[in-house]
């Protein structure tokens, strides 16, 4: 039996289920879905050539998280990326909102 039950593979059970393993704890994660990840997943499903984000995607403050820093994911691979357009919405008349990482000309 283990010392805890997570539930939830999303990124809040993913990071518990780490801090008590990483305590030595033994831990079991518990997720209904096929795939962990919660609400931040991708995939190829509208056309091949390009990764849409199926749920939320924008987390600015988890690289400076102190939690996420002291799991040492970069030591796995992490590798932190800004997006310099990460949100856009259509408006009725064809015109686009956009948030921008700077001020562009128009």
């Amino acid at each position: 039996m283990p010392d805890a039950v997570v539930i939830g593979a999303g990124p809040n059970g993913l990071v518990a289920a780490n801090l008590l393993a990483a305590a030595g704890w033994s831990v079991e994660v518990l997720e209904a879905q096929p795939e962990p990840g919660g609400a931040v997943r991708s995939d190829r499903g509208v056309h091949p050539d390009y990764v849409s984000d199926l749920f939320s995607a924008f987390y600015p403050l988890a690289a400076a998280s102190p939690v996420i820093d002291g799991l040492d994911l970069q030591e796995e691979g992490l590798r932190w990326s800004r997006a310099p357009r990460p949100l856009a919405h259509p408006l009725p008349d064809g015109r686009c909102a956009v948030l921008a990482d700077r001020a562009r000309d128009t």
